[in-house]
Order: C-alpha cells, then sequence, then structure tokens
C-alpha cells in the first residue's frame, strides 16, 4: 500500500496552513467587528466564511500531517480519505453558511417592503475594512497557491483553500463596491433601494458562489462513495499498466481507478495465463505501483489475481 511519496514537502503545506489560519482568524475577528459597528450584514458573512476558513486551515494542517500515511492497524488503507471528508464537510459548511446569509438578506428585503426599515448602514468603518481584508486574501491566495505548485499541484487541501481565499476576495471586493455604489448614489437612483441595499448584495453574492460549494461539496461526497475517476485518469491509469502486464504476458480483463483525496487506488484484475508463485506477483504488483507513481503521483495499485473482471458473471455466481 501506500507510503509517502513527498514528504519533504509536507512542511511547506504545513506552513501555507498556519499562515491561513492566522490569517483567517484576523480577517474573522476583523470582518465581525466591521460588520457590527457598520450594521453591515454583507461584512458580517464575510467575518463568518472567514471564521469558517480558521476552523478548516486548523483541521486541514493536522489532516494533511498524516494524510500521506501508510496502513496500520486502525486504518487498513491508510488515511488518504480523511482528505476527502475534510473536502466534503468543508465545503458543507460553507453551503451552510450561504444558505443561512441567503434566508437573513430575503427575511431582511421582505421586512422592508412590509414596511419595517433596517437599521442605516454605517459607512465611516468599510473604507479601511475593505482594503486591508482585499490584501489579506490576495496575500492568502498566493501563499497556496505557490505552495500547491511546489508540492506537484496534488494537495486536494490547498486547492480548496487557494479557492477560498480567491472567493473571499472576490465577495470582499464585490460587497465593497455595492456598498460604495450604495453610498454614491442613497440619494439619487437607488435611493429605494439603499435601505437594503447591503442585504440585496449578500443575496447576490451567495447565489453567485453556492454552485462552486455545491460542486465541492458533490466531488468530495462522489470520492467517498468511491465513484469512478475521471476518465482522464482512467486512462492514462491504463496506459501507465499496459508495458509491464504486456512483458509478463498475461490478460487483462478489467481495471478501475477511485481517487480518494489526493490519492489513486488502481485496481488490476489480472490472469497470468500461466503458474505464477507469490514473489513473482508481489514483483510485478511493485513495478506496476513505481510505474503508476510516475504518471499519478501517491497512487496504490492493487493486482487481483483472476480470471474475471469486477463483476463475477452471472452464470457462476451464487448470489
Amino acid at each position: 500500500m501506500s507510503e509517502p511519496t513527498t514528504p519533504d514537502l509536507r512542511p511547506l503545506e504545513a506552513r501555507a496552513l498556519t499562515l491561513a489560519m492566522w490569517g483567517n482568524l484576523f480577517m474573522a475577528v476583523a470582518g465581525l467587528a466591521a460588520g457590527f459597528l457598520s450594521n453591515s450584514n454583507a461584512i458580517m458573512m464575510d467575518g463568518l466564511f472567514s471564521l469558517i476558513g480558521f476552523a478548516s486551515a486548523l483541521l486541514g494542517r493536522r489532516i494533511s500531517r498524516r494524510v500521506e500515511a501508510g496502513p496500520d492497524r486502525l486504518r487498513p488503507f491508510g488515511y488518504a480519505a480523511d482528505e476527502a471528508i475534510f473536502i466534503t464537510f468543508r465545503s458543507l459548511s460553507l453551503l451552510g453558511l450561504v444558505l443561512f446569509a441567503v434566508t437573513n438578506a430575503a427575511k431582511n428585503i421582505f421586512d422592508y417592503a412590509m414596511g419595517t426599515p433596517p437599521e442605516p448602514l454605517i459607512f465611516g468603518p468599510m473604507i479601511g475594512y475593505f482594503v486591508i481584508i482585499g490584501g489579506t486574501c490576495l496575500g492568502l491566495w498566493l501563499s497556496h497557491r505557490r505552495a500547491w505548485q511546489k508540492t506537484g499541484r496534488t494537495s486536494d487541501i490547498l486547492r480548496l483553500e487557494a479557492r477560498a481565499s480567491a472567493f473571499d476576495g472576490i465577495i470582499t471586493a464585490s460587497a465593497g463596491v455595492g456598498l460604495a455604489l450604495i453610498y454614491l448614489l442613497r440619494d439619487g437612483p437607488l435611493a429605494v433601494i439603499a435601505p437594503v441595499g447591503d442585504s440585496i448584495i449578500v443575496l447576490f453574492l451567495c447565489l453567485t458562489v453556492i454552485g462552486q460549494y455545491f460542486s465541492g461539496f458533490r466531488a468530495g461526497l462522489g470520492e467517498l462513495a468511491g465513484v469512478t475517476a475521471p476518465p482522464d485518469r482512467v486512462a492514462l491509469a491504463r496506459r501507465s499498466l499496459r508495458p509491464a502486464l504486456s512483458e509478463d504476458g498475461g490478460r487483462l480483463h478489467d481495471l478501475s481507478v477511485m481517487k480518494t483525496g489526493r490519492s489513486f487506488l488502481v485496481t488490476a484484475y489480472y490472469d497470468p495465463l500461466r503458474s505464477v508463485t507469490a514473489a513473482e506477483i508481489d514483483a510485478l504488483n511493485l513495478r506496476l505501483i513505481r510505474d503508476m507513481r510516475e504518471a499519478l503521483p501517491g497512487s496504490d495499485v492493487l493486482l487481483l489475481v483472476t480470471g474475471y473482471p469486477r463483476r463475477w458473471p452471472e452464470d457462476i455466481s451464487p448470489f
């Protein structure tokens, strides 16, 4: 089974996640404080996104320390699934926050339409907030992306955190632009909607990003359910196995590829067409793993000696 493939690069991932943890904590405190002082739901939502980012970076750092560890008594297939679990519940928590923000914004708009005006916005604390938080998001995005590239673009945790920092920056910038327009045009064309302009911005931003978070949740859930990897990865795995199996002279009946976090489990259903020893099968399996890891870093190959594909034929199956 798998062994750590890039142990020298794990400290780089840990440093990026540590920076993300403290950066998000700073943005969460700033967002909640600025949202309270300015009566802005958009800024408050931005702070809550950062609070989730802090919690996920803290958890992601712990997961990254052992995600490439091999199998043991507790986890016979290793710890790769922890990354998929992290991606799934990170996306789910963001979806929950988005749905909460949409509900709250819709309620404010409805109350305003029914004659209950919201508390007026206080624009003074907003200017410094948007400049500082926008720069922080940009710095975190650059840090995550650089670390992701240096670790071979294999870490789903770093990729998700880079994407989350980018979205956080986009949300912050969009909220800033929207609130600036409301401030400048509050006595003109936007006078009618200015009292709930903050809620309208929240509603628009949430509807913009909800698809992205749902896509991440569905991808993570698919990995946990054991869904087949994308077709290009399956084709790459098949090409990687072909030379060694051709030299061995047997027949490949079937091939399955499952992605779990940054790891791939490739199962080859192989008939050697001759009598073989366990040592020969082990040697072939180790060569397949070596060849596969050149194409898919962090992958494992499970070589099953069988005369059938992944499903038993109906005429011989007792079930």
